[in-house]
């Protein structure tokens, strides 16, 4: 199938500063989550894991370069001896599975840290101009179907041969921390046509401008954090660093997004499932308690 898409792209470059003074030490991809086996992983796995469910054969995990070193050690060594001789035979095995995991994955460097769209812009030279899926490194997700939330989306992809990104559903109160769009359905409820994409709306704009048919009053549909992308992407965010164009001092992405949504169309798909935040302190406490459950 040729409009299939076979990468995904994690950005896992930020100082997880607001997980300080834990991230003086750890990374917050690297922090545990026990999932719903009991296994404690760290946050970057389970990303991976959902990656490669959703059919993915290569991923790019966008680093600091003084970290490459920590999510190759993770993910394509063996543990040193000392510690390798402790585990279980269970255990043991198990590090095969992650070095196959890490066969899969290519470290790419963010030499500096200018922002989430620079973070993906980073991925263009080993995208090589293919669709891919980009996910984020601070979330991890949660399927309530029989498809993981990565395949829901990419099969829509596969579907609609254009831009689709993962949404879900959210009340007025909190929608100042997300990037929100509008659109016709063109689905069952499920499935729409994007007409705007809009970052960290007030509740006001949204009231106005961001509302969509047959939604409860103040729920708004807001980005997931699963993204399936043409290479396109790459020119628009490369027209705003070529320019120096910033929002709030960065490179961001929802403003690309919404120039490609302008220029080749985009489809949102409602998941069926939920996605789980670990970058603020009391988020990662409450995916702690929820996630395994």
């Amino acid at each position: 199938m040729k409009n299939r898409i076979k990468k995904a792209v994690i950005p896992a470059a930020g100082f997880g500063t607001r997980l300080f003074p834990a991230t003086k030490v750890v990374k917050k991809e690297l922090f545990p989550i026990i999932d719903k086996d009991g296994r404690a992983k760290p946050v970057i796995q389970l990303i991976v894991e959902e990656a490669v469910s959703g059919g993915i054969e290569e991923i790019g995990i966008v680093t600091q370069p003084d970290d490459k070193e920590v999510f190759e050690s993770y993910f394509k060594n063996t543990p040193d001896a000392k510690l390798f001789n402790k585990l279980s035979k269970q255990n043991q095995e198990y590090c095969n599975y992650l070095q196959d995991l890490g066969s899969k994955i290519t470290l790419l460097a963010q030499d500096k840290q200018e922002g989430y769209g620079h973070a993906v812009f980073c991925a263009k030279e080993w995208v090589n101009n293919e669709p891919f899926l980009l996910m984020l490194g601070d979330h991890i997700y949660s399927s309530d179907a029989e498809q993981s939330c990565a395949r829901q989306v990419l099969q829509v992809y596969e579907q609609v041969n254009r831009s689709v990104i993962g949404l879900n559903s959210l009340p007025a109160e909190i929608i100042y921390k997300a990037g929100c769009i509008t659109g016709v359905w063109q689905d069952n409820n499920s499935i729409l046509q994007i007409t705007q994409i809009y970052e960290k709306p007030t509740i006001e704009y949204a009231r106005q401008n961001l509302r969509v048919d047959g939604m409860e009053e103040d729920e708004f549909l807001c980005i997931f954090g699963l993204y399936a992308l043409t290479p396109n992407i790459f020119d628009f965010l490369a027209e705003h660093i070529n320019t120096n164009f910033r929002e709030k001092g960065e490179f961001q992405l929802t403003s690309c997004l919404e120039k490609l949504r302008e220029a080749e169309g985009m489809t949102g798909l409602v998941v069926d499932g939920k996605t789980f935040d670990i970058g603020m302190p009391n988020v990662y406490r409450q995916t702690m308690v929820n996630f395994g459950n």
